[in-house]
């Protein structure tokens, strides 16, 4: 039974192109006791492949997280697999409000020693002890109290493009690292603070406001469904929309524009500009913002010095890649010294 992807990326960006329809980009997580997490692993392979259904999904122990791209016409099909898992019945699937029939391209399903790294190891940790889950109308009341602290819980290259206005956001590479900065912040009000959180998704939060309850904060909330699902909320329900800017995604677009602002810049011009893109150079592959004119005249790429290794010959360009060291630097989030309009990394973070 094939268990793995037989085609490359590109050959199934081709036949999708020549195929046509239309597909649906969502993405749903459930924190949920799995006692084999590699044979659910397989059974969801196996399903999603039948059904033709593309994305990233990681399994842990602790639940699982999943963004995927759905074939619309076998939607229901889809939502009938699903239902038909105890703990994912009636899961709620964030559906994307900007569409693309490329966003995956594989069907990749890992198993993952948790599906949100956190860095802790307490056993008395409880993650289904949640905060308290709000809606849009709710999150927008809420965040107007005085008496409410909003923390953005997501990385610095996402809320770089897009927040809640008036949020907290913290300067962080990684979900674990804002754990313990947002702790020792607001360590002197546990009680006095209600503390609210919002993320691209919901999962994120769903562990960070179980984790503050942990550690003693009395007024934990959590925006449900995240951003995504606001979007959509504010929309449907003609509510004032308090965010500003694009929400970063974690697909091939990178980003859903929630509102018209621009609230970023370029990082080699600074004009304004809220575009993300990954250096042209494998070796490099930063994520970083372009604007088109600079997209034009640096090739697509982070420097004058990757301009000059995407020029050179296939096996060369290989080369540079191969090694621990080399590979270590791949897939860097928008720190670099070579980015002119951009903060270089802080020397404790090692990047």
């Amino acid at each position: 039974m094939q268990l793995y992807n037989k085609l490359s990326a590109k050959e199934r960006e081709t036949l999708l192109e020549q195929a046509g329809e239309e597909r649906l980009t969502l993405s749903f997580y459930q924190y949920a006791k799995i006692g084999n997490p590699h044979l659910f692993r397989n059974h969801l392979f196996i399903a999603w492949h039948e059904q033709d259904v593309l994305g990233r999904i990681y399994v842990a122990h602790e639940g699982i997280n999943a963004q995927l791209s759905v074939p619309a016409k076998r939607f229901m099909e889809f939502k009938e697999f699903l239902d038909g898992i105890y703990f994912l019945k009636d899961v709620r699937l964030n559906i994307a409000i900007e569409q693309d029939l490329k966003s995956f391209l594989k069907l990749k399903v890992k198993v993952r020693d948790k599906i949100v790294a956190d860095g802790l190891n307490d056993e008395t940790f409880d993650v289904t002890n949640k905060g308290i889950h709000v809606d849009a109308m709710k999150f927008n009341e809420l965040i107007e109290d005085p008496n409410v602290v909003l923390v953005d819980m997501r990385n610095h290259y996402e809320s770089e493009i897009g927040h809640f206005k008036n949020a907290v956001t913290p300067d962080v590479d990684t979900f674990r690292d804002s754990l313990d900065i947002i702790e020792a912040d607001l360590k002197d009000h546990k009680e006095d603070k209600k503390l609210v959180m919002y993320c691209t998704g919901g999962i994120r939060c769903e562990k960070a406001s179980a984790y503050y309850k942990h550690k003693g904060f009395k007024n934990v909330f959590q925006l449900e469904g995240g951003i995504i699902e606001y979007a959509r909320q504010v929309e449907n329900l003609g509510l004032e929309n308090k965010f500003l800017g694009k929400n970063f995604v974690f697909d091939h677009r990178r980003g859903e524009r929630i509102t018209d602002v621009v609230i970023s810049h370029c990082h080699q011009c600074g004009e304004a500009c809220d575009t993300h893109t990954n250096c042209a150079n494998e070796a490099c592959h930063l994520l970083f913002i372009q604007c088109e004119k600079c997209a034009v005249a640096m090739e697509n790429c982070c420097s004058e010095e990757c301009i000059e290794i995407i020029h050179l010959p296939y096996e060369e360009q290989k080369r540079l890649r191969q090694g621990i060291p080399n590979s270590n630097k791949i897939f860097k989030k928008g720190r670099s010294e070579k980015l002119k309009f951009k903060r270089p990394p802080s020397p404790q973070r090692g990047n």
